[in-house]
């Protein structure tokens, strides 16, 4: 049976990605305390294809 807690799934999209008109996503899928932290996450992540650290958001 499965757990039943705070713990959601989000998705994470590359904000430079977007705006660059370079073809393709960069996504991640992580988990967050929805009690802890009830607004959007923003961490730092790597982007394959831009090759460099860039800043991630929470899309859904």
């Amino acid at each position: 049976m499965a757990k039943k807690g705070n713990r959601v799934q989000v998705i994470m999209e590359c904000t430079e990605h977007k705006n660059s008109g370079l073809p393709g996503t960069s996504r991640y899928i992580t988990t967050k305390n929805k009690k802890n932290t009830s607004e959007r996450l923003e961490l730092k992540k790597f982007n394959a294809i831009m090759k460099k650290m860039t800043v991630h958001k929470e899309i859904k």
